[in-house]
């Protein structure tokens, strides 16, 4: 069976589309336009290869060009499933990838392993993975720390952009400080604004300073109530799952003057988070005001 007749059966595999629309695609930098929905590496893992191949193939059907991943997802399987995945779609992708090495030598080697394993000879994002803490940014910008790994692999043409992803405002902002940043990758989420006071800052200073924004955790809901992640064992936080408040969720996000939004690695919600990104439209000011008033009394995944 042709791959594009494949596409069209009702039952056409884990991403058999409700709908045929192409993302719409955002500014990035330096003419770099992105899907407004991005392909977290997570997705993939868990599913044999050939699995893996078709979400990532009918995922890039859809108009996903952005793809995100990092050597710590499962201990290296999202990296190694992704690709050959993506491989046959690699010169008309952007690639992100990330390190939470924080000395030279530990990012070096984690960039050249990723670079085998992901099948490229180049990253078009390489990230500062889970910059967490202030410690973490004077390691990264220390002599013999990781920017200096970064700043030669630009030069040598093996990371176009360079980034980070920020678990800590604090940090986050000095980051974008004192290093040269292209862009951050940090949670943008209605929970987070109203009951965590995380995000508004990192997003105004990152605008400030003319660096791109990408968005983390639109679906996260709150965090786990207990030990039991089911269904949802690929979340760390409880994920929203209901469709409506879904919906909303990922349009609060998407509404914000970011790029782009990685949904969660759960392949049911980012088959979700694709449609409503593919139908998407603006919060409005009512919306938005009692989106906000529905995360009263939930407890935040990060705090300021």
């Amino acid at each position: 069976m042709q791959r594009r007749t494949f596409l069209q059966s009702a039952a056409a595999g884990p991403l058999a589309a409700a709908s045929s629309a192409q993302l719409p695609k955002r500014e990035y930098k330096d003419g770099v336009k992105l899907s407004i929905i991005g392909f977290g590496g997570i997705v993939v893992c868990g599913m044999d290869q050939s699995h893996a191949n078709s979400t990532v193939a009918e995922a890039f059907d859809r108009g996903v060009n952005y793809y995100d991943v990092a050597p710590s997802y499962f201990d290296g399987e999202a990296e190694t499933k992704l690709g050959p995945a993506l491989e046959p779609y690699r010169k008309r992708s952007f690639l992100a990838c990330k390190t939470t090495e924080r000395d030279a030598a530990g990012a070096r080697k984690e960039l050249e392993r990723s670079l085998v394993r992901l099948k490229t000879d180049h990253f078009d994002l390489y990230q500062f993975h889970a910059v967490g803490k202030m410690e973490d940014v004077e390691k990264i910008l220390a002599p013999g720390g990781a920017a200096e790994t970064f700043m030669k692999a630009r030069k040598e043409g093996k990371a176009r952009f360079l980034g980070a992803s920020i678990h800590d405002a604090a940090a986050g902002i000095a980051l974008m400080e004192r290093f040269p940043l292209d862009s951050v990758l940090f949670p943008i989420n209605f929970v987070l604004f109203q009951e965590g006071h995380f995000g508004p800052q990192i997003l105004a200073k990152a605008k400030e300073k003319g660096i791109a924004r990408m968005a983390l955790k639109s679906m996260a809901h709150t965090a786990w109530p207990g030990a039991d992640h089911k269904p949802w064992d690929k979340c760390w936080y409880k994920p929203i799952d209901h469709p409506e408040l879904a919906e909303k969720a990922v349009r609060f996000t998407l509404s914000e003057e970011i790029t782009a939004a990685i949904p969660p690695g759960e392949e049911k919600l980012f088959r979700m988070a694709l449609d409503i990104g593919a139908r998407f439209k603006p919060l409005d000011a009512t919306e938005r005001a009692e989106l906000l008033a529905k995360a009263k009394g939930l407890t935040p995944i990060f705090r300021a």
